[in-house]
């Protein structure tokens, strides 16, 4: 009975509910609305806090500057090489697809957003901050993250006896935002019947039919990162037959889909990178853990896709300097998500917000968001094994 009430089925129920109540009774549900911004302002909520301690503990797991010199910096280096090839894979066939055009939603009369033109100083002041704590304040999350890096390359040059307890105490902290976030997901059947019918009532039931196409956009980066990008970095970098390696490791992959959670699919992870896929134990220790926290290439790449399609929708037009700020807070972001289901679209609000697109927009995707979200983690799982291969080869 718990399986049949799980909140994916529940959220299914919610947009089959929130669809015909968009269209039989316009009026109730555009009242609802404050039910659907309740739900993104709690996603808000939890969004700098869980950033910051994501990527602080990830740096304090590093365990100490030489570490981090060694595996640490490598490892990081291809997490962020991999999550913006990802980002770039799926702005590139989002521009080329165009989802989401022809079905503005300036078509029904809303107001556009205006979009601001940034500059480079403005790209770079973005993430360089003056005052953290203004930061965390405004949800800057370039800044916040920037200031998590130094700050935890900082503390690792401290005592071992006083960095451990600041471990804890930062790692408690990670792991209570975790279950508040989880406690937050668990009301996203109320939150999508009240912006699914809110985007019914406003825009039409037409605008709905576009998801096919954002859908497949989603799933063609994915595939073409798992099975180019990724492969043609082992080939060159791993100097190993990457697909070979994929067999032998299947069963993190596919877990990883059944399950849409790294977190959960971890341990597996650990256990076939070193037994079938020859990872080095020390090396699959620390990088596959440390993947699991910061590396998230395919939902990377989904919330570059997703803030482009919600932009189309409404009408916004992004240019260049928009594009970048995709392009850096989808990589970026991407780094604080937590490794549970769901937690794509906590992280999206970032993204979106980065380049003034409505957040409403995100109770258009939720219809399809479980699905690619199942794939979407399979390929992060996988970027994570194929980087424990990588870096294999080059640690001491």
């Amino acid at each position: 009975m718990r399986r049949v009430l799980s909140v994916e089925n529940l959220t299914l129920v919610a947009i089959f509910l929130g669809v015909l109540a968009g269209i039989y009774a316009p009026d109730i549900v555009l009242k609802l609305k404050i039910l659907g911004e309740i739900f993104l302002n709690l996603l808000k909520m939890i969004i700098v806090p869980l950033v910051f301690t994501s990527v602080f503990i990830a740096m304090l797991g590093l365990g100490d500057v030489a570490k981090f010199k060694d595996m640490g910096l490598k490892t990081i280096a291809y997490y962020v090489a991999t999550t913006s090839l990802s980002v770039l894979v799926g702005l590139i066939l989002v521009n080329l697809l165009e989802p989401g055009k022809g079905n503005e939603h300036a078509h029904h009369g809303a107001e556009v957003p205006e979009v601001k033109e940034l500059t480079f100083e403005d790209v770079v002041w973005n993430i360089i901050p003056s005052n953290p704590f203004k930061s965390f304040t405004e949800g800057k999350v370039l800044q916040i993250i920037f200031f998590a890096v130094l700050f935890g390359l900082a503390t690792l040059a401290v005592s071992k006896e006083k960095m451990k307890h600041v471990f804890n105490l930062f790692d408690g902290l990670n792991d209570g935002l975790i279950n508040l976030t989880k406690w937050v997901i668990k009301l996203t059947p109320v939150g999508v019947f009240a912006l699914v019918g809110f985007m019914v009532a406003e825009m039409g039931i037409d605008v709905f039919f576009s998801l096919w196409k954002y859908a497949l956009t989603v799933v063609l980066g994915l595939i073409f990162h798992a099975f180019v990008t990724l492969p043609l970095l082992a080939f060159f970098f791993g100097r190993y037959n990457p697909y070979r390696y994929l067999l032998n490791v299947r069963e993190a992959p596919l877990l990883a889909f059944s399950t849409a959670s790294s977190a959960a699919t971890l341990p597996v992870s650990m256990q076939v990178a070193e037994e079938k896929g020859g990872v080095r134990k020390e090396t699959a220790g620390f990088v596959l853990p440390l993947g699991a926290t910061i590396n998230m290439d395919g939902t990377a790449l989904y919330e570059s896709v997703a803030a482009v399609f919600i932009a189309n929708v409404y009408g916004v037009e992004l240019g260049f300097s928009q594009m970048l700020m995709i392009f850096l807070t989808a990589t970026l972001a991407s780094i604080g998500a937590a490794a549970i289901p769901g937690a794509g679209l906590v992280m999206l609000t970032l993204v979106l917000s980065s380049v003034g697109v409505p957040l409403e927009g995100i109770g258009l995707i939720i219809a399809v968001d479980r699905f690619l979200d199942m794939l979407r983690t399979a390929v992060n799982v996988w970027g994570d094994l194929n980087g424990a291969k990588i870096i294999d080869r080059f640690v001491k």
